[in-house]
């Protein structure tokens, strides 16, 4: 395979409509990024754009009994069908290219298939996987977690936005029925292979001449909320001494993880806080904030997010999400590599749906090269020439698959 595609055809016009429909949906006039966030009319105008991608190619389209949008090409019922596809919501003020450059690429794949004349003999669909972010609910992959049963259902429908929303609530008012969530056996029997393709979120491809790469693994990764409690109390009268400052446990579980994870070679980080009561001149009685910490095996994890509590100086800490070490289907990721010719094989340390579904269905996921790495932020970038590599080489493993 060619490392650089200038031209994709019919399917490259395909790809730069489609991209340019979804640009603006979500998109916040003061950051640049975007708030697509879970069953919010963001959400809703993204899922209204997939339907009329799917009605344009004559695919049949449902939702499952978990959120997830499907598009398919032949016998939806049928086993052994090939999906692809990824997510379109967003983190808080996140960038393009983080979830839909997948979405939409699977459509212009589809499109290049039949610009090559290519007849399937197996059903093909494409899927839009729900809440994948968990930029609302806290709680990442929320769609695929339900399908593949990791996530319980009960805990699901309580998850609680930062209003005090429950999941369950914005599920209904968006049309859906929150008691029918939970693990679909059904659904995954008819899947023979899922192959996802993202924008590489880091800057391992940027340094070689290939557009595309195959993942290896996924680190294992999870995600940890502190409480640290303290007494509110007036800033401008009460004297150091008689403080109960939870703002202190909280600086020190930050500056802690930074060093540990340094440390241990992995990552962690505090992106997310909550301080009641909030104002400028008042002691907190509460500081609520969420650990994201990865690392390259489950043992350096579990070590460093104990040596983190154990530094937090008496928070209450709740596990929230936990995923362990994702080995991607070897013979399938050994045949997208194959198929693609030498281009390189890398893990990662981003969650993904091909994660959480590797449990249940063979697995594989295509890289997009990004030139700076950056990812999560309105900054995020692929360059339309990578972009379209992408497409081609998801339409060459889709031949070959198909």
């Amino acid at each position: 395979m060619s490392d650089t595609y200038e031209k994709a055809g019919e399917a490259g016009d395909g790809f730069r409509s489609m991209w340019r429909e979804l640009l603006p949906v979500g998109r916040h006039a003061g950051s640049g990024g975007y708030r697509r966030h879970a069953w919010t009319s963001a959400d809703a105008e993204c899922r209204a754009w997939f339907v009329e991608q799917a009605e344009a190619r004559g695919l049949s389209h449902e939702i499952d009994r978990n959120g997830n949008q499907w598009a398919w090409l032949g016998d939806s019922g049928a086993g052994d069908a090939v999906v692809i596809g990824s997510h379109l919501d967003s983190v808080p003020d996140g960038g393009a290219y983080d979830g839909p450059l997948g979405v939409v690429s699977s459509f212009a794949a589809l499109d290049a298939l039949r610009e090559r004349g290519v007849t399937p003999s197996k059903p093909l669909a494409v899927v839009n996987f729900g809440d994948e972010e968990g930029a609302r609910f806290g709680v990442a992959c929320v769609g695929s977690r339900l399908m593949a049963g990791v996530l319980d259902p009960a805990h699901a429908r309580d998850l609680r936005d930062g209003d005090g929303v429950r999941l369950a609530d914005a599920m209904e008012r968006a049309g859906r029925d929150p008691e029918a969530i939970g693990r679909d056996d059904e659904r995954l029997s008819r899947i023979g292979a899922f192959v996802e393709l993202h924008v590489e979120q880091g800057r391992y491809l940027a340094d070689t001449p290939h557009a595309v790469g195959v993942a290896s693994a996924i680190w294992p990764h999870g995600r940890w909320r502190f409480d640290f409690r303290g007494e509110a109390n007036h800033a401008g009268t009460t004297r150091l001494v008689d403080r109960h400052d939870p703002m202190l446990g909280y600086a020190a579980a930050v500056l802690s993880a930074r060093e540990l994870a340094r440390e241990a070679g992995a990552l962690a980080t505090f992106g997310k806080v909550r301080v009641e009561p909030n104002g400028t001149n008042a002691i907190a009685s509460l500081v609520t904030a969420w650990l994201d910490s990865r690392a390259a095996d489950s043992a350096t994890l579990d070590a460093l997010v104990k040596a983190i509590d154990e530094a937090a100086e008496g928070a209450e800490v709740t596990r929230e999400s936990y995923t362990p070490v994702v080995d991607f289907d070897v013979p399938l990721r050994d045949r997208l590599a194959r198929v693609l010719g030498g281009v390189p094989v890398l893990p990662t340390g981003a969650g993904h749906d091909a994660g959480i579904l590797a449990s249940a269905v063979p697995t594989a996921m295509l890289f997009v090269r990004n030139p700076t790495g950056v990812s999560h932020s309105p900054h995020e970038h692929a360059e339309e020439t990578d972009c379209l590599a992408g497409v081609t080489a998801l339409a060459d493993v889709l031949q070959d698959l198909l």
